[in-house]
């Protein structure tokens, strides 16, 4: 869930710079197969080296709705099926690698599509945390929330500067599951990460970097998915079962955690998001999104008008 203050900054960059694309990034040009799960989620798979590049693409943030949920954990599943030597896990947007959770699935939500909902982030996390094959994240964008804890449950992150990273649920009054909190725990070391999840903190590249959430820093998409690749090559020459295991068993305590109190947890959700606070909360949400997008014609225009006048400017 996003806060106030990134919600404002965030939208103040998507309307002022106009940097929100819903293009797809093809960055393996050669020795490469493409693979369409939906258009929600894309699964380029590399021939040559047999590492599978998935991308998030529902633009223009990629906020995690049950549709998109659903499609990734399907893809998952195919990454298993078919004994995947690596994936790198990154976003079609030129901003944002995942805003989090949808918002819409949080207001005035309908009971039963939130059971599928939390139900399928769960498999998600379930399958990406504790995967088979090795993982690494091209994170180009913001990435708070949710797009966080999908970074971090992967086994490598690499990252775009100047953007930011992290577990935000507090600063909207909503407590992180424990299997977030977990996930951040395997990450960094434990004393930052009480300290980050009761701030809610938001972590600039550099800082993410220092703090151990990322493992580095790329100068662009292209570069952080080579980047990404260079570090799933490491394990080639390392069985893979044994890989595997060791991977598994590592993380199993957290996994086993949810796996054993998946019901608990849906129903701790339920009553997080059918607080009166946070309904409040996320409704101005709701109100200030409607009204950027109205207001969106206008920025667009008020741009196009500064461009002239910055053209004419230099001309004289």
């Amino acid at each position: 869930m996003l806060s106030s203050k990134f919600i404002h900054a965030f939208t103040r960059q998507i309307y002022h710079t106009n940097l929100i694309t819903s293009a797809t990034f093809n960055v393996i040009k050669k020795h490469n197969s493409t693979h369409t799960k939906n258009d929600l989620v894309l699964v380029d798979v590399n021939d040559k080296t047999g590492f599978s590049i998935v991308t998030l693409n529902r633009p223009p943030v990629n906020s995690l709705n049950l549709e998109l949920l659903s499609a990734f954990s399907s893809v998952l599943d195919d990454l298993h099926k078919n004994n995947s030597r690596g994936m790198i896990l990154t976003s079609s947007s030129s901003t944002v690698f995942s805003a989090g959770l949808d918002i819409n699935e949080l207001y005035k939500p309908d009971m039963d599509r939130v059971r599928k909902f939390w139900t399928s982030l769960q498999d998600c996390w379930i399958k990406l945390y504790g995967s088979s094959f090795p993982t690494a994240a091209a994170i180009n964008g913001h990435a708070p929330a949710g797009g966080c804890l999908f970074a971090m449950c992967c086994e490598y992150r690499v990252m775009l500067p100047k953007y930011t990273i992290g577990l935000n649920e507090t600063q909207l009054g909503i407590v992180a599951p424990t299997w977030f909190m977990a996930t951040m725990k395997n990450t960094i070391p434990l004393r930052q990460a009480e300290l980050a999840l009761t701030l809610g903190k938001m972590f600039k590249t550099d800082d993410a970097l220092k703090l151990g959430l990322i493992d580095e820093i790329a100068e662009n998409k292209e570069d952080a998915i080579h980047k990404c690749e260079i570090f799933l090559k490491k394990y080639q020459k390392i069985p893979q079962t044994a890989r595997a295991l060791t991977k598994q068993s590592y993380r199993k305590n957290d996994i086993m955690e949810l796996e054993n109190n998946r019901e608990a947890d849906l129903q701790l959700f339920f009553l997080a998001i059918s607080d009166p606070r946070v309904q409040s909360s996320l409704g101005k949400y709701v109100a200030f999104l409607k009204l950027k997008s109205r207001m969106k014609p206008i920025l667009e225009a008020v741009k196009f008008l500064k461009g002239i006048f910055k053209s004419k400017k230099k001309k004289n």
